[in-house]
């Protein structure tokens, strides 16, 4: 593994690449750990309009990127691109992080899945996946890899449902495990006795529409989770927390996500400090007004 000492001659390059990109707190997340480690770098957003991937992908190689995050549209793309998929992102079927190897190749991994079960042990210390059954709303790559790490985590019991129900049950055939695919219209029954229900579709992001869910059938002691950070409270986190449940955000998923991906990069372990988190609660509260 790389050392911090032997980075400290070189300026470090890192990006997130999507479509918009603008709105991604990410860079105030990866400068903030170059200043922590004491090195020279800088982690851009990179607005790469669909189609045109491929060529900002093999770009990275000679720019001097150690490697990249992708969101909306590419995770997906990706898939043909780099030259190797990891068993993660396959099993997955989408790809989070891009790792530029010392030969100028690329791997593709996921770390959202890492993400969204680091936010939760680290905001519930106690919480166990095999307490119960879990509900996830949605069936886009971030469901896929929230799918994915509760499954890994150990949940007795996962309820899929996704407006377009064919893309829940191609998860559950990609994933395998006790996944029960639910219609939309059985979606507030699907609430019935969980102790997690996981929000992970754009409903509720800034500009966009809250999600359709009634949680009157959520149990008062489930944790109601969204993956969104902008707003850093949903329509849906509000509803619940009116209604006495503990809620989480996104936001510690992106900060979980984001220490593996340095591990491949760098070969550093960042930490996740409580001045970091306000200082990203700072920069997204604005969005949420």
């Amino acid at each position: 593994m790389t050392g911090v000492a032997s980075l400290k001659d070189r300026f470090l390059l890192a990006a997130v690449l999507g479509y918009p990109v603008a709105q991604s707190r990410s860079p105030l997340l990866h400068d903030y750990w170059f200043a922590q480690q004491g090195l020279a770098g800088r982690y851009l957003a990179l607005p790469v309009k669909p189609g045109g991937l491929e060529p900002a992908l093999r770009g990275l190689a000679p720019l001097g990127y150690a490697g990249c995050n992708l969101t909306i549209p590419h995770k997906q793309d990706a898939m043909a691109i780099v030259d190797q998929v990891d068993d993660v992102a396959r099993d997955i079927g989408a790809i989070s992080c891009v790792v530029v190897r010392p030969d100028g190749t690329l791997l593709g991994t996921n770390n959202d899945w890492r993400g969204c079960i680091g936010n939760l042990h680290d905001a519930f210390p106690d919480w166990r996946a095999d307490a119960g059954p879990v509900a996830v709303i949605g069936a886009g790559g971030g469901a896929r890899a929230v799918c994915y790490g509760l499954l890994r985590a150990g949940v007795p019991e996962l309820r899929l449902v996704n407006r377009t129900q064919d893309r829940a049950t191609q998860i559950a055939a990609d994933l395998g495990g006790p996944i029960r695919v639910m219609a939309w219209d059985d979606r507030a029954a699907a609430l019935d006795g969980v102790t997690l229900v996981v929000n992970a579709t754009s409903q509720g992001m800034v500009g966009m529409a809250p999600l359709d869910l009634s949680i009157d059938q959520l149990p008062a002691t489930a944790i109601a989770y969204d993956i969104i950070y902008t707003p850093l409270e949903t329509p849906f986190l509000a509803a619940a927390r009116a209604q006495g449940n503990a809620t989480l955000n996104g936001l510690g998923m992106l900060l979980h996500q984001g220490v593996p991906a340095w591990q491949a990069w760098f070969g550093i372990t960042p930490v996740i400090t409580g001045d970091l988190r306000q200082k990203m609660e700072h920069a997204i509260a604005p969005q949420a007004s």
